[in-house]
This record gives structure tokens, C-alpha cells and sequence, in this order.
């Protein structure tokens, strides 16, 4: 027998939350198929991984990379630091399925970070996974439908419960894209249209997906004060009415009369699953969030779409009315991320703009707004360490990136993204495991496989087994750390020099060979 790679000399964390042990490990085509003694035998190819971690590729839970990875096949920032599966079709927001006027309306406001090339060509979730495998990707793929993609397709923005044939409709939707291959649904219950939902809803159509053997992935109704406990409260009850497993996104507190309440979500969580409800979530490693800058507006100015808020936007009026019922006042923790219309403030913040157009920092947004058809991200800083820590630390959590795969050439290269785009898992592993002690690294490794492979219901991935798909990263347990910051984001990860997926390396000796092993991983094919 010749081995496609053997792994020599490594120390294995295997993803099951025990510690290494060292071994060899022998892969042939897309397969591990021995771990243990292999010294001697042939192979293609040999890594020597002395005083290395073995580990299972990671897995995104939570990304964005819906519309990235038809632009950069490579994922580059992510593959670099070790990622082999994203997860897609968070927040409520898919990119199918997709009517025709979802379509007329992301060609119209959808557009920011694409290139003039870009083409929203599909309609159903096939036809987008298909259209995925078509191009190639580095890494595996596996989505949810958006139950905000999905209303959106019924009901447009409009604010106000749908009828019996509506909800009919979005059942139907729910459960044709988890056939297609999605592996349930997520809400985005601070973004239009999902705001406008009600609980009842989201139980309805979350049913759908447990009937599938889906599950619920949910961006609570907010994360700040004055909403934080009743919205993991919402998260739990649709859990426990639908039947369907419960991921809540990048659990924390947010806002400084925020910080702390960690203590308490952590303990609902505890509480509902003694109950008997599966509740677990997922988590970056940075204090900082990001988000659309229309997040600051009242839910009402949401109602409609893009199209009305532009309408409003342009009503002295109603923006004054807009700015004193906003949902966000520090304007200083608000920095651009992209804003293409006046790319000299890409980088600063809403405050530092201010100054500069000597203008009140509200207005300031309401003007980036407009004249960027409202197509704005922002990095919101607003979390404290303790409550990273004290999130890391609860074994229910996963860790998630909640950014995109993007590479530094191009035109994702010009923006300023938040640097967990780059850096969330190595972060995990470098700072808060091996520098901070938080975790211990197999506790860290199993977060980023097992883990969210046994949430996710996948089978022969997030472990090492012979047997499994050879998904698997190699990296130095003294050296890896993220290299990303906020001022200079696009910088990748260091101390992963291998990364192996499907069999084949796409990270060699820390250089991206830019070979395409990845596929589209579809919930179908697992019930």
C-alpha cells in the first residue's frame, strides 16, 4: 500500500476534547485510513510535524462568506488560518433562494465589496450550491436558509405577521432549501425583514427545519442591555416549542450597562438544557463586533427595504426622528469598515468623520447612509474581556468566526474588515489557550470540531478516525497566533504551516498551493 501523505511525528489532539498522543497518520485520496506506527512505509508525500499539533480541520460555524467565495475561490483568509468547512447562510441572510425581485433588489442594494463582474445567476439553493462545486473553493461549504431570505421572498419588508398562505409559502421554502442541502434555518432578528417577525413565526418555520433534522441558528433580538435576557429567552422557547436544536451567534453582552450579564445567559442556557432543550452557541475572540451601520436605526425605518429608508433618509424630519430613536449613541466605538462613495473615511471613526465635516456624528451617518445606498459596515467596539473569557470558558460554546473568507488583493482588499476574518481561530489557540490559559488546547481544538461537526449532524468529519474525510490541520503550538489587528486587518495567520482538505494540502509549508479540493457539503445527503 502507498499513501497518498503520512503525517510523521506529530502529536495528535484528535477533536474529542482529550489530550495528544503522538502518531503518524496515513491519508489515501480523500481519506484517513491508518493512524499509529507508519515509519517505513511509502508515500506521495511526507510532512514531517516534530513538536506539532495534528489536529482535525477547523469548523467556521458561523460566516459570511455567501457571496466572498464566488469572488475568491482561494478563501484565503481563512484557509490560512486553518479552516476546512465554513458555514454559511447566518444571520437571516442567504444567498437563495432567491425570486426575482430578491433578485432586482440585491443588484440594487446589495452590491457593497462585490466587483462589476459579479452576478446574482441563481435562484434556488441547488442551483447556488451547484453553481459553488461549478467554480471550486478551497474549503467545504455547508449553509442554512435565512429566515429573512426566505420572508423576503414572500413578504418584501413589510411589517406585519404574515397570512395563513404566506406562512404556508415559507414553510414550503424552508423545507425545499433544507432538501437542496441546507442544514436548517437562522434568523436575523435585529435585521430587516426578520425584525418584523414575531415568535409564533419563527416557531412555525423552525419546526420545519427539526422535521428535517435542521436546526435553529439564531442572531438574537439583541445583545445589549435592555433586550439581552429576553432575547436568549425567545431563542430557548422557539427551541423547545419546534423541537430543533438551538445555536445562538456570537453570544455576548453588549454595551458597557451589558457587561457581566454573561453570568446569567450562561446559566439560561444551563438551565434549558437540563430542561431538555439543546441549546449551544458559538463565539469570536475579539471585543469588538460588526455589523451594517443601519443597525443604529429604529426597527420602523427598516420597514419597506432599502428603498424607503432612502426615501426617509432624505426627510429632515424623519431623521430627526430616526436619530432620537436610535438603537446605538456611542458613535465613537462606530469605525468604517467600507464606504465607497468616500473611501478617504474607510478606517476612521463616526466621530473622527464628524470632525472633519464639522457635523453632529449622527447626521454624519444618516449622510453615509444615503449617499452609499445604504451599504455601510462598520467594527462596533463594545464588549468586555471578562465576558469573552467568561463565554470561553462554559463547554456548550463553539468558536465562530462570524466574518468572511476574504484575501488582501482585489477589491476585498479594500476595505478595513474586522480582523476576525483572519485571525478568530489561531487567536483561540495562540492568545487565549497557550499566552492567557483560558482553555486547554484540546478543549480549544475540540471547539472548533467536534463540536459544531456533532451540532450540525456531520458524519465522519471533526474528528481524527480512520475513516473520516482527511480534513486537518497541522500547526506549531508555540508559534501559532493571529497577526491581524484592527489597523491593519489583512494579515494572515501565522504558525499553520499545513492544511489538508478532502486529502489534498492547500496550505504547504505555509504557502497556499491554490488547488480547489473544497465541495459543497449538503444536509440531504446526511437524513
Amino acid at each position: 500500500m502507498i499513501f497518498d501523505i503520512i503525517i510523521e511525528n506529530g502529536l495528535v489532539i484528535d477533536g474529542s476534547g482529550n489530550p495528544w498522543f503522538k502518531s503518524d497518520v496515513g491519508i489515501i485520496d480523500n481519506r484517513i485510513v491508518s493512524i499509529g506506527k507508519l515509519k517505513g512505509l511509502k508515500s506521495n508525500k511526507k510532512i514531517n510535524a516534530k513538536n506539532h499539533i495534528v489536529s482535525p480541520g477547523f469548523i467556521d460555524i458561523h460566516s459570511h462568506s455567501d457571496y466572498p467565495i464566488l469572488i475568491d475561490h482561494y478563501v484565503e483568509s481563512k484557509v490560512y488560518q486553518g479552516v476546512t468547512l465554513e458555514v454559511i447562510g447566518n444571520c437571516g441572510t442567504s444567498a437563495a433562494p432567491m425570486n426575482k425581485n430578491v433578485k432586482e433588489y440585491r443588484e440594487k442594494y446589495a452590491r457593497s465589496g462585490l466587483d462589476e463582474e459579479f452576478k446574482y445567476d441563481w435562484s434556488t439553493m441547488k442551483e447556488y450550491l451547484d453553481k459553488i462545486d461549478k467554480k471550486g473553493v478551497a474549503f467545504n461549504v455547508a449553509t442554512f436558509v435565512g429566515h429573512g431570505t426566505i420572508r423576503q421572498n414572500i413578504m418584501g419588508y413589510e411589517n406585519r405577521s404574515p397570512s395563513d398562505t404566506e406562512l404556508r409559502k415559507m414553510k414550503k421554502l424552508v423545507d425545499n432549501s433544507i432538501e437542496e442541502g441546507a442544514f436548517g434555518i437562522s434568523s436575523g432578528l435585529i435585521y430587516g425583514p426578520s425584525v418584523f417577525a414575531e415568535t409564533s413565526e419563527l416557531i412555525e418555520l423552525a419546526k420545519v427545519s427539526a422535521k428535517k433534522g435542521g436546526i435553529y441558528a439564531t442572531h438574537i433580538r439583541g445583545e445589549g442591555a435592555d433586550r439581552l435576557l429576553l432575547a436568549v429567552a425567545e431563542a430557548i422557547e422557539i427551541g423547545k416549542k419546534s423541537g430543533a436544536p438551538v445555536q445562538i451567534a456570537h453570544f455576548k453582552a453588549s454595551g458597557k450597562t451589558a457587561w457581566g450579564m454573561t453570568e446569567k445567559t450562561l446559566s439560561m442556557i444551563e438551565s434549558a438544557r437540563e430542561e431538555g432543550i439543546d441549546v449551544t452557541f458559538d463565539q469570536y475572540p475579539y471585543t469588538a463586533s460588526s455589523t451594517g451601520l443601519t443597525s443604529v436605526l429604529p426597527y420602523w425605518a427598516l420597514e419597506g427595504g432599502a428603498e424607503k429608508l432612502l426615501e426617509r433618509l432624505k426627510n429632515p424630519d424623519i431623521r430627526k426622528k430616526m436619530l432620537d430613536e436610535k438603537r446605538f449613541d456611542r458613535w465613537e466605538d462606530r469605525m468604517i469598515v467600507n464606504c465607497e462613495k468616500s473611501p478617504q473615511y474607510i478606517g476612521k471613526k463616526i466621530t473622527e468623520i464628524a470632525e472633519i465635516e464639522e457635523k453632529d456624528p449622527g447626521e454624519v451617518a444618516l449622510d453615509l447612509l444615503l449617499e452609499n445606498n445604504t451599504q455601510v459596515p462598520t467594527v462596533n467596539f463594545g464588549m468586555a474581556e471578562d465576558d469573552i473569557i467568561r463565554v470561553m470558558k462554559n463547554p456548550y460554546g463553539m468558536v465562530g468566526s462570524d466574518g468572511s473568507a476574504i484575501s488582501p488583493k482585489g477589491i476585498q482588499g479594500k476595505s478595513r474588515p474586522h480582523p476576525r476574518s483572519y485571525g478568530t481561530f489561531p487567536r483561540v489557540l495562540g492568545h487565549y489557550s497557550r499566552d492567557k490559559k483560558i482553555i486547554p488546547l484540546q478543549e480549544a481544538v475540540r471547539k472548533m470540531t467536534s463540536a459544531p461537526a456533532q451540532k450540525l449532524g456531520l458524519k465522519e468529519i471533526g474528528l481524527i478516525r480512520e475513516g473520516y474525510f482527511a480534513n486537518i490541520t497541522i500547526f506549531d503550538p508555540k508559534l501559532v497566533q493571529d497577526e491581524a489587528t484592527f489597523v491593519d486587518p489583512h494579515k494572515f495567520a501565522s504558525g499553520i504551516p499545513y492544511v489538508i482538505c478532502n486529502g489534498t494540502l492547500v496550505i504547504d509549508k505555509g504557502k497556499h498551493t491554490y488547488k480547489l479540493p473544497g465541495k459543497t457539503v449538503r444536509k440531504k445527503e446526511l437524513f
